[in-house]
């Protein structure tokens, strides 16, 4: 068994820029198989870098305090303290913070504890072979910090 108390774990930043007030539970519990994190929202911040779905990965946000707002290519839910959302491998969100109040949120996603970032993918046409799948998008995350067609292979720095 492992055991953390989640306010004496260090803020990390998301690797996407989306919050300052992120805390890595997986790691700090170790795990292999699942990722959880716990994300405190000021007004204004996204547990995510934007809007995105994973191929490889389901994520489910339990919202702790506050309202978080989800875009989905079905439209906006406002997710409120108390409620819980999911999203399939394949599903386009993004969260955001759109209250003038903190939000808290316990993010979870499985199977794995990191993301494969060739599996992530985001609304943006390749601008060399402008090729775009059937969900309309075709580009991949780098770990170079930018955006990679895995159709001709071409990177743009974002």
């Amino acid at each position: 068994m492992k055991h953390v108390t989640v306010d004496d774990l260090d803020t990390v930043p998301h690797p996407l820029d989306a919050t300052e007030g992120a805390r890595a539970l997986a790691d700090a519990l170790g795990t292999t198989d699942v990722a959880m994190n716990h994300y405190t929202l000021a007004p204004g911040e996204a547990p995510d870098g934007g809007y995105h779905t994973h191929l490889d990965q389901e994520e489910i946000f339990y919202v702790l305090e506050g309202t978080v707002t989800f875009d989905t290519e079905d439209g906006s839910q406002d997710v409120a303290a108390g409620e819980v959302v999911r999203f399939a491998p394949g599903d386009y969100h993004h969260g955001e913070n759109k209250s003038d109040e903190q939000a808290v949120v316990l993010a979870i996603g499985a199977p794995g504890k990191r993301h494969d970032w060739d599996q992530l993918r985001v609304p943006v046409p390749c601008p060399n072979c402008e090729d775009v799948d059937a969900m309309g998008v075709d580009i991949a995350a780098s770990d170079q910090g930018g955006l990679r067609c895995p159709e001709c292979d071409e990177t743009m720095r974002v």
